[in-house]
């Protein structure tokens, strides 16, 4: 009994130690845990804080901040778009369409941030008339547009542009500068016109490329059936 006493009496206080160091680690864990909870939490608050989404009918604006040098992708339904540089920052949208019923059928949904926003297109009747949309955008604003149909205007806007369009007409003009390192125009039947080139392709499978390397910019631009109209002075000396 002695020995087994000892032995007993030597080993208890070890268990408890033990013991105790247990209910601590689990103590510490449970404020840990809350503590990440919390963080992720915080993380997740301020990267939706520069997310926005808005959505109009076409017969009301649409603004919102967009700042210089910012990437818009616009996706749209049958239309004319006129997107002209501005010095705001900030993208400004107007619309009209023919009839008031047809215009509240049309959506224009707003998406992104301020450095990486998107405009979607849809809805109206394609049989009742034009419908027309203005969009006025920072000055450096790169462009990403794709269209089945219509006509694409873009006036005094310096970055890069890829536009796509299955039927109609796309003109770029500027009075400043071109600034571009590579154009690609193509058109599957149609015209390519780029007096600012010295260039006027017109038939089947007309293409048109120059690179340089002084420009800062990329434009792309391509028409199933249509035309491709670059509308500017003072090109930089380009190569094939």
């Amino acid at each position: 009994m002695g020995p087994a006493g000892s032995y007993a009496g030597s080993f208890a206080p070890e268990v408890a130690t033990f013991s105790g160091n247990i209910h601590s680690a689990a103590s510490v864990s449970t404020p840990m845990k809350t503590l990440c909870a919390a963080a992720g939490a915080a993380l997740l608050a301020c990267n939706l804080a520069g997310f926005a989404q808005k959505e109009v009918a076409c017969n009301q604006t649409l603004a919102a901040p967009l700042r210089s040098r910012a990437m818009l992708t616009i996706d749209s339904r049958p239309a004319g778009l006129i997107i002209v540089g501005t010095d705001q920052d900030a993208i400004h949208l107007s619309c009209t369409a023919d009839g008031v019923e047809n215009a509240e059928q049309i959506s224009i949904r707003w998406t992104g941030n301020q450095d990486d926003g998107k405009l979607t297109i849809t809805g109206g009747s394609l049989k009742n008339g034009s419908l027309l949309v203005r969009i006025e955008v920072p000055r450096k604003t790169s462009l990403r547009v794709d269209m089945p149909a219509g006509e694409v205007k873009v006036e005094e806007i310096v970055g890069d542009k890829d536009i796509d369009l299955y039927a109609g007409q796309i003109t770029i003009s500027s009075a400043r500068p071109w600034d571009y390192r590579i154009v690609n125009l193509s058109v599957d039947i149609g015209e390519v016109r780029a007096p600012v080139y010295g260039a006027d392709k017109g038939g089947f499978f007309r293409t048109f490329r120059k690179q340089t390397a002084v420009g800062e910019y990329g434009l792309h631009a391509h028409v199933i059936t249509g035309e491709i109209d670059l509308l500017g002075t003072n090109a930089p000396a380009a190569a094939e």
